[in-house]
C-alpha cells in the first residue's frame, strides 16, 4: 500500500511557513514530513528541524493529561487531574484575582509557538471579553518592522520568488541557511541561472556567510553606519539614480548633504570593517541594478535596530533598484494579508483603555516594577500559551523570581514540560499543529494556507481554541467566537476578509495574496500618503520614544557599548537545529548542537589563556553564566557569540544566557535587545 501524504503547513516562527506534505501511517501516527514540491516558494525544501517532526509529535516526553502542582513551585511534583477539574481551578483563580484586584490582575500571555491565526490569537478574545490586561508583543519583530515601515510605509517588498531574477543578493541581518532555508533555494537559482553574487552582512561567519561570495563581519549594532558609509560612495561616485529619487523619494538633496561627511573611513571606525571592503561593497551594489536586499530579524535584536533597518532600506531607493525585476528588497510581507481577525481576536469588544503590558518586560512586571505595571494592580493570575518565558524572555533571573511567586496563579498550556510549565499550578497538555485545524500567512512569501489536522490529538491533548472556549464558558465570557469550531472561525475570517471560504482555500492548498511585480516593487509609489520613500521618516508616528531617532539615516549610538569593565559585545544568535525553545527537546537537535558554547576570537582566547573546551564565565551587572569556549576566527576581536536558545538547565550552573540580556524597551516603540549586550569574560577553570 502506497504511503498517504496529506497537505499541511509549518506553523513555526519562521517567515517561510513552508507548504508541507505529511505521511500519515494511521490515525495517530505520522511518518515522513517533506516540502510541497508544487508550491513555487517552498519548492519541496524544508529545514532539517521540521523534516524530523516525527521526533516531536511522538516524543515520549509529551504531556498527555492535565496536571496539578502538589509541591513547591519548580519541584516537579504534579498529580493527574481531569480536564473539568483543571479548567474549574483556572477559572476560579482568575475570578479570585479579578474580584480582589480587578480584571487587569489577570494577564493572558502568549506569542508565536504557533503562527496559526486561530490557535495563536484566540487568547485575545478571552482577554477582551473579560477585561484582562492586554499585551504589547515586542519580543521579536517590533524594531525591524518600525524601521522598514519608516521608509516604505508598508510591511512588504519585492516578491521573494523574484530573487531568481537578481544579479546581487544581499542577506543582511539574517541566517537563512539555519532559519529560513527556502531563501537559499531561490538564491541558488539566481546563482545558477544568472551568476548572481551573494553578500552576507552579519557579525559572525554563519552557515549563510560561509556560502556567500562576500561576508562583511561588522561589529554588532553598527549596520546603520555601514549603510550610511555605502550611501556616501553611491552619491560620490555616481551610482545614485537621481531621476528615480526625484520621482519617488522625499528629500534626496538633504540626504546627500548629510552623508557627505560620513565617509567609508567614518563607517570603518564604527563597524570595525576595512575601509576598502566598505568601498568595494558599495561599488558592487551601485553597479548592480538588479540588487535584492533580504533583510532579516537580526535588526530587531539591537537598541538601534529600527534606525539600522531604516538606513539599510534606503539603499535601493538611492540606486533605483526598485525599478528592476529582481531588484529592491524585502523584510516581511505581512501587509499583503488583509485578514479581518475581528472574530478570532474579539476586536469588536476590545476596550482600548485597559492597560497593555510589555511582554518583553515580564520579569519587571512579575516582580512588581511600578513602571512596568503602568501604575495598575499586580499580576496575580496568568494563562500562558505558545511561549516559554522562563527560557526565552530577557532578564531570566527576574523572570524566574516572578514566576516562582507563591501568590501568582499560573496555568501553562504546553506540549512538553518546559521550564515555564514546571513552575505552573496547572499544566494543560496541548496539541501540535498536525493535530488541529488552522490558517497561516507566510510573512516570507505571498501565500495564505489553510490546513486540516492530519492525525488525532495525542492522549488527552486539547487545542488552544478548545481551552480558551472552555475557560470562557466557566467565566461567563460572551462572544460569538467562543461557540464556533476552529474550522468555522477560519471560514468566517476568510469570508469577512473577502477571500475564499475554508473549504475552497483548503482544496486549493494555498491562496496567492501577492500584488503585481510592479506593485510589490512600489513602482506606482510607496505606501505613504505622499507616495514617496521617506529618507526623513516621521518617527513620531511610529512610537512614543521617537525623540532619540535620527532625522536621516545614521548610526544611532545608543547600544550597550563595550567598556573597560565589559569589553566584549555578545550576540545570542539562533542555533541551526533549535527554533527558540521549540526543538530543544528533540534527540537529534540535542545530539548535533552538543552544548552551549561561546565562540571567541582566537586572539581573545590567547589573551585570556583560554583553550577549546575550557569553561568560561560570561557576565555583566545582571548575572553571569558558565559555558564552554571555542576559538572561532569568523568574527571580530571583542565579539563573542553564544548560539541557542538552550534551556537554563543545559548551562553549567543551571541559568541560561538570557540572564544577561536586557529587557530595556528600545526606541521608538519597544522591543527586546537580545544581541545588544556588553559583557566581561574570564576563564572559569581549565579543562572540560
Amino acid at each position: 500500500m502506497a504511503p498517504e501524504f496529506l497537505p499541511s503547513a509549518c506553523p513555526h516562527d519562521c517567515p517561510s511557513t513552508c507548504a508541507l506534505e505529511v505521511e500519515r501511517l494511521d490515525d495517530n501516527t505520522i511518518g515522513k514530513v517533506r516540502g510541497a514540491a508544487d508550491n513555487d516558494y517552498t519548492l519541496g525544501v524544508i529545514c532539517e528541524k521540521v523534516s524530523r517532526y516525527r521526533e516531536r509529535v511522538h516524543n515520549p516526553d509529551r504531556l498527555s493529561h492535565p496536571l496539578r502542582r502538589t509541591g513547591p513551585k519548580g519541584s516537579g511534583n504534579f498529580e493527574p487531574v481531569s480536564w473539568d477539574d483543571a479548567l474549574d481551578e483556572v477559572a476560579d483563580a482568575f475570578k479570585r484575582a479579578a474580584d480582589e484586584f480587578g480584571p487587569a490582575a489577570v494577564w493572558p500571555y502568549h506569542y508565536a509557538g504557533t503562527m496559526g491565526l486561530v490557535q495563536r490569537d484566540g487568547i485575545h478574545r478571552l482577554r477582551h471579553a473579560m477585561g484582562y490586561s492586554d499585551m504589547v508583543e515586542t519580543i521579536c519583530v517590533t524594531l525591524a518592522q518600525k524601521g522598514w515601515i519608516a521608509g516604505t510605509g508598508a510591511l512588504r517588498g519585492t516578491d521573494p520568488r523574484e530573487m531568481a531574477a537578481s544579479d546581487l543578493i544581499v542577506i543582511w541581518g539574517a541566517n537563512p541557511v539555519s532559519t529560513q532555508v527556502n531563501v537559499m533555494t531561490h538564491v541558488s537559482r539566481a546563482r545558477k541561472e544568472r551568476g548572481a553574487k551573494v553578500v552576507t552582512v552579519d557579525p559572525y561567519r554563519t552557515q549563510t556567510a560561509k556560502s556567500s561570495d562576500i561576508h562583511l563581519s561588522l561589529r554588532p549594532g553598527t549596520d546603520g553606519a555601514l549603510a550610511v558609509g555605502v550611501m556616501h560612495v553611491l552619491f560620490a561616485e555616481g551610482y545614485a539614480d537621481r531621476d528615480y529619487m526625484e520621482r519617488y523619494t522625499d528629500d534626496p538633496g538633504r540626504l546627500e548633504a548629510h552623508v557627505k561627511e560620513r565617509s567609508p573611513a567614518w563607517a570603518a571606525e564604527i563597524t570595525g570593517l576595512a575601509e576598502h571592503d566598505i568601498v568595494a561593497f558599495a561599488r558592487l551594489y551601485g553597479e548592480t541594478k538588479r540588487s535584492y536586499i533580504r533583510a532579516g530579524y537580526g535588526f530587531s535584536r539591537s537598541r538601534n535596530g529600527a534606525a539600522n533597518m531604516h538606513a539599510v532600506s534606503c539603499l535601493p531607493a538611492i540606486t533605483g533598484a526598485w525599478r528592476h525585476p529582481g531588484g529592491g528588497g524585502m523584510y516581511i510581507n505581512n501587509a499583503l494579508y488583509d485578514i479581518d481577525q475581528t472574530v478570532i481576536k474579539g476586536l469588536d469588544i476590545k476596550n482600548p483603555a485597559i492597560r497593555a503590558l510589555d511582554m518583553s518586560r515580564i520579569g519587571a512586571v512579575l516582580t512588581g516594577d511600578e513602571d512596568a505595571l503602568l501604575g495598575g494592580p499586580p499580576v496575580k493570575a496568568m494563562l500562558i500559551q505558545n511561549q516559554n518565558p522562563a527560557m526565552v524572555a530577557p532578564e531570566t533571573v527576574k523572570v524566574l523570581e516572578g514566576l516562582k511567586r507563591e501568590d501568582l496563579f499560573l496555568c501553562v498550556h504546553e506540549q512538553i514540560m518546559t521550564e515555564t510549565a514546571a513552575l505552573a499550578d496547572i499544566v494543560l497538555p496541548a496539541t501540535m499543529f498536525l493535530e488541529h485545524d488552522d490558517m497561516y500567512k507566510g510573512g516570507g512569501h505571498v501565500y495564505l494556507q489553510v490546513a486540516k489536522k492530519v492525525i488525532e490529538p495525542y492522549g488527552e491533548c486539547r487545542t488552544n481554541h478548545e481551552v480558551i472556549c472552555g475557560l470562557a464558558r466557566r467565566l461567563g465570557a460572551e462572544h460569538p467566537g467562543f461557540s464556533m469550531t476552529a474550522w468555522e472561525l477560519i471560514d468566517r475570517t476568510l469570508k469577512d476578509s473577502g477571500l475564499p471560504g475554508a473549504d475552497e482555500a483548503h482544496k486549493t492548498r494555498w491562496v496567492d495574496c501577492s500584488k503585481s511585480s510592479e506593485d510589490m516593487r512600489y513602482r506606482h509609489g510607496f505606501a505613504h500618503a505622499d507616495g514617496r520613500f521617506h529618507f526623513a521618516p516621521d518617527w513620531a508616528a511610529l512610537g512614543p520614544d521617537h525623540a532619540v531617532m535620527p532625522e536621516l539615516p545614521d548610526h544611532l549610538d545608543n547600544i550597550d557599548k563595550a567598556c573597560s569593565e565589559r569589553p566584549y559585545r555578545m550576540v545570542t544568535a539562533p542555533a541551526r537545529r533549535f527554533l527558540n525553545s521549540t526543538f530543544t527537546e528533540t534527540p537529534t537537535s540535542l545530539k548535533k548542537e552538543i552544548r552551549p558554547t561561546a565562540l571567541i576570537h582566537p586572539d581573545d582566547c590567547k589573551d585570556l589563556d583560554i583553550e577549546d573546551g575550557d569553561k568560561v564565565r560570561v557576565g555583566n551587572a545582571k548575572a553571569s553564566v558558565v559555558v564552554h569556549a571555542k576559538a572561532f576566527d569568523g568574527l571580530q576581536q571583542g565579539v563573542i557569540v553564544i548560539e541557542g536558545i538552550w534551556p537554563n538547565k543545559a548551562f553549567v550552573e543551571g541559568i541560561g544566557i538570557n540572564a544577561l540580556t536586557s529587557a530595556d524597551a528600545a526606541p521608538p516603540a519597544g522591543g527586546a535587545v537580545f544581541h545588544d549586550t556588553a559583557v566581561w569574560l574570564k576563564p572559569e577553570e581549565q579543562g572540560a
